[in-house]
């Protein structure tokens, strides 16, 4: 069976680090894992991310930047998901609908619902079959940020922290709304807790989904 699986959290909250350690884990148990990322993840939607995250893109207006998600949103799913789980694979995603939801919905002003609207126009009905929500004060999140090296630094680490605290409540309030999907993680504890609580869930969903098949 096919799932997509997205990976949601604030900036900082180890989204990629958990996502690609997992696919380590599931790939030995027997899943077929796919990995891949929004915005991004085929050639198109990287352009596109390459617009929208650039730092001298300060003036980009708020409904631009929430048209910009989508469309790549749009191409990745065309072109890389829906052709993955029409293959059997179990698609990890690195963002997805929620942070559309969350940073321009919420965060930016824009209103949920019609964030909603305007990507499921994109994406068709496709949601994901679960979610992590990886939760980690902005505090905290900004601070790892800024002794990574490595990272490069994007438009949105440049947000004000008041903005990253309505990212933190915007997720908040979707994980309250839809409990049975958006499964929340404590990502201030330590890597190994954060990758082992969250290998937990999947496991614990992919069980019982193949269960419920069974019966």
């Amino acid at each position: 069976m096919s799932y997509l699986i997205s990976f949601e959290g604030g900036e900082g909250s180890g989204k990629s680090t958990v996502l690609r350690l997992l696919s380590n884990l599931l790939i030995p148990k027997g899943y077929n894992v796919v990995c891949t990322r929004e915005p991004g993840g085929i050639e198109i939607a990287e352009q596109i991310r390459n617009v929208v995250l650039d730092k001298k893109n300060t003036a980009m207006d708020a409904k631009t930047e929430a048209l910009l998600y989508a469309a790549a949103r749009r191409q990745h799913l065309v072109e890389k998901i829906v052709p993955e789980l029409e293959k059997d694979n179990i698609v990890l995603c690195d963002r997805f609908i929620d942070s559309s939801l969350t940073y321009q919905g919420h965060a930016r002003g824009l209103g949920v619902k019609d964030i909603f609207d305007i990507n499921q126009f994109a994406i068709e009905g496709y949601m994901p079959d679960l979610t992590l929500y990886l939760d980690v004060s902005p505090e905290i999140g900004l601070s790892r940020i800024s002794k990574d090296n490595q990272r490069e630094i994007n438009r949105l680490d440049l947000e004000s922290l008041d903005f990253h605290n309505k990212v933190r409540e915007g997720y908040q309030e979707l994980v309250s709304k839809f409990p049975e999907r958006i499964k929340l993680i404590d990502a201030e504890k330590e890597i190994d807790t954060v990758v082992e609580e969250s290998l937990n869930v999947i496991v614990d969903f992919l069980t019982t989904k193949q269960q419920y098949i069974r019966i």
